[in-house]
C-alpha cells in the first residue's frame, strides 16, 4: 500500500472540526430530520457529479460483488444515522446528542474485534475508557431525566451505533476504491435510501425558506464533502478506532458553538469532560510506535 502524502491524522483533525458545526447547522433549520438528512445527501452527491463523471467514472465498472454489497449497506446505515441524530436535536440538547452519538469506541472496538479481528491493546482500552468518560462528564450536567429528553438521547445512540456499522463497512471497501469513487456511490446509495424514506413518511421535500436551503447547501459543503470525506480518505490508512476516538473531539466544538449560536450554557462539568476527552484522545494518538512505525516509513 502506498504511502500518503500526509499523515492520515492531519485530515482527521480537519474532519473532525468539519462536522463539530452539524449540529449546529441542522437546528437552524425548519425541515424534517429525514428532509434535512435527504438535502444534505443529495447536494452532496450534486457536488460530487463532475468530478466523478470527468475522472472516475470507469472505476465503477470494477466494483466487485462484495464491494457493493457493502458500499450498498455502508450507504443505508449512513441515512438512518442522520435520521436518528437528527431527530434526536428535537428532543434534547446539542451537548447531549453530539455527545452520545460520538460514543463510538464502545461500538467500534467490539466491531473491530470481532469483524477485522484487530487487537486491543491495554493502552487503546485505557485511552477509550479516559475518553469515553470525558464524553459523560460533559453530558452530566445537561441531562434531564424528562421522557423527551431521555427518548433524544436514546434516538442519538442509535445514531452512534449507525455510524460506527458504516465506518466499519466502509473500512473494508475504501482500501480497494478510490476516495471519490467510494464516496460517490456511497451517498447515492444514502441519498436514494433517504429519499424513500422521506416519501413514504409523507414528509414534504419543499417549499423551504431561503435560508433553509442555504443550511441545507452548507451541510452538504462542510460536515460531509470536507468532514466525512476526509474520514474516508483516512480509512485507507488508519482504523475505524482511530477516526472513533478522534470524533470524540466533536462534542467540544459542538458544545462551543451552541454557546454561542443558541445561548446553550457550558457548565462546568463540560469544561472539565473536555480536558477528559482530550487526555484520552493524546494518549491514543501519541503512540509511540505508530509514530515512529511512520516516519520511519517516510525515510525508508
Amino acid at each position: 500500500m502506498e504511502r500518503p502524502a500526509i499523515h492520515p491524522y492531519v485530515p482527521i483533525i480537519i474532519g473532525v472540526l468539519s462536522v463539530a458545526s452539524s449540529a449546529i447547522f441542522v437546528k437552524l433549520t425548519t425541515a424534517d430530520a429525514g428532509v434535512i438528512a435527504f438535502y444534505r445527501m443529495f447536494f452532496s452527491v450534486l457536488l460530487m457529479l463532475p468530478v466523478f463523471l470527468v475522472k472516475y467514472r470507469m472505476e465503477i465498472l470494477f466494483l466487485s460483488k462484495k464491494d457493493w454489497i457493502f458500499s450498498a449497506i455502508a450507504g443505508v446505515f449512513l441515512a438512518f444515522h442522520f435520521i436518528f441524530w437528527f431527530e434526536s436535536l428535537n428532543y434534547t440538547s446539542v451537548a447531549s446528542s453530539t455527545v452520545l452519538v460520538t460514543l463510538q469506541p464502545i461500538f467500534a472496538f467490539v466491531g473491530t474485534y470481532f469483524f477485522f479481528k484487530e487487537r486491543l491493546s491495554f493502552k487503546t482500552i485505557l485511552s477509550a475508557v479516559i475518553a469515553i468518560s470525558g464524553s459523560v462528564i460533559i453530558s452530566w450536567g445537561d441531562f434531564k431525566l424528562s421522557g423527551t429528553a431521555l427518548y433524544g438521547d436514546m434516538l442519538a445512540l442509535i445514531g452512534c451505533a449507525l455510524i460506527t456499522a458504516y465506518l466499519l463497512f466502509g473500512q473494508d471497501v475504501r482500501k480497494r476504491l478510490s476516495l471519490i469513487t467510494y464516496t460517490f456511490v456511497v451517498y447515492s446509495i444514502s441519498t436514494i435510501t433517504l429519499f424513500f424514506y422521506v416519501f413514504i413518511k409523507g414528509e414534504s421535500f419543499g417549499p423551504y425558506p431561503e435560508a433553509d436551503w442555504f443550511w441545507f447547501v452548507v451541510l452538504a459543503l462542510i460536515p460531509n464533502l470536507l468532514g466525512h470525506t476526509l474520514f474516508n480518505w483516512a480509512l485507507k490508512w488508519v482504523s475505524t478506532n482511530t477516526i472513533s476516538i478522534a470524533i470524540l473531539f466533536e462534542p467540544i466544538g459542538a458544545a462551543i458553538l451552541a454557546y454561542y449560536v443558541f445561548q446553550e450554557k457550558l457548565v462546568a462539568s463540560q469544561i472539565i469532560g473536555g480536558i477528559v476527552v482530550i487526555s484520552g484522545i493524546l494518549l491514543f494518538v501519541i503512540d509511540g510506535m505508530k509514530i515512529k512505525k511512520y516516519f520511519s516509513s517516510k525515510k525508508a
